[in-house]
Formats: C-alpha cells, structure tokens, sequence
C-alpha cells in the first residue's frame, strides 16, 4: 500500500515538472516583456523589461521578414534573423524567427541551433534539407526535397542543413521556441574558432595534416563567417 502511494505521489510530481523540464525558455510572467537591449541590469536568461510607458507600440509587429536578405555571399544565401535582439517584444515569451534566402546554387552550412527546437516552411523553390542524426541513431542522415508550402522539423541541437536544388531563388521562414536558440556552425568551429583550435587535436579527429588544417582554416573563416555577418549588417 506504502510503494502504491509514493508511485502516485511520484508520477503526479512528474506531471507538473515534465513541462519545466521539456520547455526551452522560461514562462513568463508577465503579459509582455519588452526587452531592454540598453540595460545594464544582470540578467541570466533574457533582458530586464522596459516600462510599458516606454515600449512603444511597434513591439508587436515587425515588417523585418517581408524583405530579401542579400544572397550574394560565399555561400549564396542570406539569413534574415529575427529574435530578441531584432525585435525585442519576443522577450521572455520564447519565440523568434528566421529568413533564409538562397540563390541559385547556394546553402546553409551544417549548423546547430543548441537552444531551440526549429519548425520551418519552404515558401518559394525547393531545397534539400538534411538532419544529421546522432550516435544514438547511428549518425543517420534524414534528408528530403522540401517543396514550397511543405514543412520540416529540425530537433533542438541536431546538426542541419538546407540547400538548393532548383534552378531559381528560393527562400524560407523558420520558427524556434527560443527567443535566443542560438548556431553553432560546424567548420567554424572546427577551424575558426578564437584562439585557435590546438592543431593536434585538430589533426587526429579529423585525419587531416597540419598544412591541411591551416588551409581549411583559411577557406572557413571567408566561406561560413563571411555571409553571416553580411547579412547581419
């Protein structure tokens, strides 16, 4: 009778703490946080809010994601983001979005987004996109050719990628559950990282040769980080 009691009482204590556990950004507790960018307060996740007497009425809407992001980079493509640092009425309620232009030809280097949950539609053309999964599923790649009007569902921290397959411009709008999910792009951090990766390790993981290393490093930096931070200005 004792082991049926503390069985209830534990699986009802799981109910009420698996969403805490599951969610990727705090409830707020609040109707809306505008966040302030400008403050100095210490936060540890999100922004201190701004008074409402001071937010404004725009923190609502943003017309950011109606315009092209400029495509010709290194990679031919362009990301349009659009979390609490673009629009920071996204403060504290754990959403935020993405724009992804590409040219003909172009991609989205194998990223991860360590924070959120990604869910996004293909609204114009076609591209490849490819989820990589880990050791658990035996590294599997789960790939298809997303059309425009379909969707796709990339799990938090999972390696990703997007590319175009057809022969015109193409672009989509991806969601996370973060206002902040954050990317890590992999060659970037492999061979750009600051300071420097130490090149033996470098050299064993990846099997490659220190001239090797030094090579990939040159070419990463004006490949991945390049694009980025022009479609960031």
């Amino acid at each position: 009778m004792g082991y049926s009691k503390n069985l209830a009482a534990g699986l009802f204590a799981m109910l009420f703490l698996a969403p805490a556990v599951l969610a990727s950004d705090p409830d707020p507790l609040q109707d809306f946080c505008v966040a302030d960018l400008d403050g100095r307060a210490v936060s540890v996740n999100g922004h201190p809010c701004k008074p409402m007497s001071e937010a404004g009425d725009d923190f609502l809407f943003s017309s950011k994601l109606a315009k092209a992001g400029n495509t010709s980079t290194p990679n031919g493509s362009a990301v349009t983001e659009l979390d609490v640092a673009e629009w920071p009425g996204t403060n504290t309620l754990g959403v935020s979005m993405n724009r992804v232009d590409f040219a003909p030809g172009g991609t989205n280097p194998p990223h991860v987004h360590p924070r959120g949950t990604e869910i996004g539609m293909v609204m114009k053309g076609e591209l490849l996109v490819g989820i990589l999964g880990s050791l658990d599923s035996g590294n599997k790649l789960y790939s298809r050719v997303v059309r425009a009007g379909e969707t796709f569902l990339i799990p938090r921290g999972l390696m990703h990628f997007q590319f175009i397959v057809g022969k015109t411009e193409a672009y989509m709008v991806v969601s996370f559950n973060s206002q902040n999910p954050g990317i890590v792009f992999v060659p970037l951090t492999f061979f750009g990282s600051n300071p420097a990766n130490p090149t033996p390790v470098l050299t064993k993981a990846l099997r490659i040769e220190a001239r090797g290393r030094r090579t990939f490093q040159v070419q990463v930096r004006w490949w991945v980080l390049s694009p980025w931070e022009l479609a960031l200005e």
